[in-house]
């Protein structure tokens, strides 16, 4: 599809294909004044760009939430199900974000502003959910950091319980728990008995917040220029780590019964709404949709990237790290599980053997050498477990593979608890433990440059002041995460990170989504998005999006909002305590006013989106209405371009001026696909046939 050359005068660049004559719709700066687009930097190779939309991508959810989410809900049949959400939802909309992201070269803010300046809201709420991300994210990277910093002593300093110097016996709370736990809970966390207790600063975990905040203030401070050379070590090196993992862990004794135990399919789970409801939103997490960062990493592409190929890849590859890390983990957890699992059998044969009973029941145990418990499989011994168990009495217990593999494989307890134990049973366990926490580092940092560019990069795009003081504006912002971060370095710290990152992102980013599908599908147009597409890509993508975005995505995304909802009003919000007296977790209710404040975090980040409504509104009323000599009837004009069908339309390709039609110009500037974007004016002095983007 040619592009059409640009009316005289006319280089906006509009992609509604708006009238000159309303300023609303033009790419402006906070004072108003056009911004140029000749200094916005630029990716210097496509492998560049990959390499910051995957690290962005793939995060510590592929860790540590992916295979736990596999192991509950079905193992294989939940990865099939993942699968077809993915193709069905995951990638048009990463596709919408990447093409409007590269269509109008400017981050959440511009690029829903360009739609309709009644939509700016939406990328604002996307900003204010990506600084809630970014304040709990950079505590886990500061724990990884404060992990990595503990692993270079030999034993680690979780290997084993310490001692009570009062009392010069194992400490109480360590016994009750594991050395792991232990080590999490007091040592790193030295966390309070709930959310009410808040107790004094962490000292060391703010220091190493202080760190994280720093390397990211340091990575950023030159935008993409210094973020992305970062990226070609800290979205790699997890890969290698995770092979590594992997050809190790197959060596591990139990490596077989943990990737048996994971992927062993079960299909009736299809038949349960909650599954559903967990694949999407794990679809809807691991491509980072509705951050703005999808959108703000695309804005930095020449105009003709293919970015269809750049949403299956991006997509393809995040599903199957998923995979890698989930093999990963089971293989590790199940040498950890089946570890543990034989340590108990052959206690359990110490406490028979010391039993004195009659000769006339020794039928108990008879293939049971008790001097030599390896020789005991654990199948054997559940089998005589469940027959005769009952008669020996409580110190004998059952020893059961199954209840192991289920023990801390979500979240922090699969990176920080179980996971650090099956490290501690390798040898050369502190080589392992560094190699770990390192990778956890990287997995953390990519995410967040990328979380990080999704609030700078629509700030800069917006207001021209902020463009103009980029180093000022990433130090400030880290400074800023930093200070509000101070929450979480409290000994009850744990409590809130669990707080945001269960409810402060959840429901905003879903209704993020929901309204840039409705912007794209319903008030630009999912045929006039095509067309601009087939514009940049040279070639028009499958009309199956078209009905995707439409209907299916969006009927997807209301329906995760309703059943999202629906559990929240349904399923009274708890969270997971800590009692150290009983050296167990608990689950407590979260107080009134931790209600409130969730209540507020959800509030603050989607009231944008209202707000930004009736504010272009008002601004539209108070404005004078434009008579026929300016631009003519406005509801007709609105009406040429909001209509979906092109069909129905005088000319798909056209516009209105006063009460003339004129053909529809371009918002794409034409020229090689390379990855230096030239000065704008330097594109039309030189093209002649080149349009500002309107930045």
């Amino acid at each position: 599809m040619a592009e059409k050359p640009p009316l005289p005068g006319d280089d906006d660049g509009n992609w509604l294909g708006e009238s000159p004559a309303d300023p609303q719709l033009r790419s402006h700066g906070a004072s108003g004044t056009q911004m140029d687009d000749g200094d916005r930097p630029a990716w210097d190779s496509k492998l560049q760009y990959v390499l910051a939309q995957v690290g962005f991508s793939v995060g510590l959810g592929n860790v540590w939430r992916f295979p736990y989410l596999c192991h509950q809900n079905g193992g294989g049949a939940f990865m099939l199900l993942y699968v077809v959400l993915l193709l069905v939802i995951g990638v048009p909309l990463f596709f919408m974000e990447l093409a409007a992201g590269q269509c109008i070269r400017q981050g959440s803010i511009g690029v829903w502003k360009h739609i309709s300046p009644k939509l700016s809201g939406i990328g604002y709420a996307s900003c204010m959910v990506c600084f809630y991300v970014a304040l709990y994210y950079n505590v886990i990277i500061a724990w990884s950091l404060f992990y990595m910093g503990n692993s270079f002593q030999y034993p680690l300093p979780w290997e084993q319980c310490p001692m009570d110097t009062a009392t010069n016996h194992t400490v109480k709370e360590c016994e009750e728990s594991s050395p792991t736990t232990y080590f999490w809970f007091r040592k790193a966390l030295d966390i309070t008995d709930s959310i009410d207790e808040s107790g004094e600063f962490n000292p060391v975990m703010t220091g190493c917040l202080l760190a994280a905040w720093a390397i990211v203030s340091l990575a950023m401070i030159k935008g993409i220029k210094s973020s992305a050379k970062v990226m070609y070590f800290s979205s790699v090196f997890p890969y290698v780590v995770l092979f590594i993992f992997l050809v190790r862990g197959l060596m591990l004794d139990g490596a077989i019964e943990g990737i048996t135990y994971m992927f062993y399919p079960k299909l009736e789970i299809w038949g349960e709404v909650q599954v559903w409801r967990q694949a999407a939103t794990q679809v809807f997490f691991a491509l980072g949709l509705g951050y703005g960062s999808v959108i703000a990493y695309s804005s930095y592409n020449p105009v003709h990237n293919n970015c269809h190929r750049d949403a299956l890849l991006v997509s393809g590859i995040n599903f199957m790290t998923s995979v890698l890390a989930s093999l990963v983990v089971f293989v590790v957890l199940g040498f950890r599980a089946k570890n543990i699992t034989m340590n108990c059998v052959a206690e359990n044969l110490g406490l028979l053997g010391n039993v004195a009973s009659p000769a006339s029941e020794q039928h108990w145990w008879p293939w049971f050498n008790t001097s030599d418990p390896g020789s005991v499989s654990i199948a054997d011994y559940r089998e005589w477990y469940q027959h005769y168990g009952s008669l020996v009495g409580a110190n004998v217990t059952d020893c059961n593979l199954e209840h192991e593999m289920n023990k801390g494989v979500e979240g922090t307890g699969l990176a920080f608890i179980a996971f650090t134990e099956a490290m501690s049973l390798f040898p050369a366990s502190p080589f392992w433990s560094t190699l770990f926490f390192l990778m956890l580092l990287n997995l953390g940092l990519s995410t967040m440059f990328g979380t990080m560019q999704g609030i700078l990069t629509p700030l800069m795009d917006n207001f021209s002041l902020l463009g103009r003081h980029r180093t000022l504006l990433t130090v400030s912002s880290c400074a800023l995460g930093f200070l509000v971060g101070l929450l979480f370095t409290q000994r009850s710290g744990n409590y809130f990170v669990t707080m945001f990152d269960d409810y402060s992102a959840t429901l905003p980013l879903i209704i993020v989504v929901v309204f840039e599908t409705l912007s794209v599908a319903w008030v630009y147009g999912a045929d006039r998005f095509l067309d601009d597409i087939e514009v940049m890509l040279q070639w028009r993508p499958p009309v199956i999006y078209k009905y995707l975005w439409k209907y299916v995505c969006l009927l997807a995304m209301v329906g995760l909002l309703t059943a999202s909802l629906l559990r929240m009003v349904f399923k009274w919000p708890t969270y997971t305590a800590w009692n150290q007296g009983k050296g167990s977790e608990l689950s407590l209710e979260y107080p009134g006013w931790a209600l409130a404040m969730i209540a507020l975090l959800i509030i603050l980040a989607t009231v944008p989106v209202p707000v930004g409504y009736v504010h272009a509104t008002l601004l539209a009323r108070g404005s004078p209405s434009p008579g026929p000599e300016d631009g003519g009837s406005q509801e007709m004009h609105r009406q040429v371009y909001t209509k979906c069908s092109f069909s129905e339309q005088p000319d798909a390709g056209s516009r209105l001026d006063g009460d003339r039609l004129l053909p529809r110009a371009g918002f794409l500037p034409l020229g090689n696909d390379h990855y230096r974007l030239l000065p704008q004016q330097e594109d039309m002095e030189g093209e002649g046939e080149e349009e500002d983007t309107g930045l």
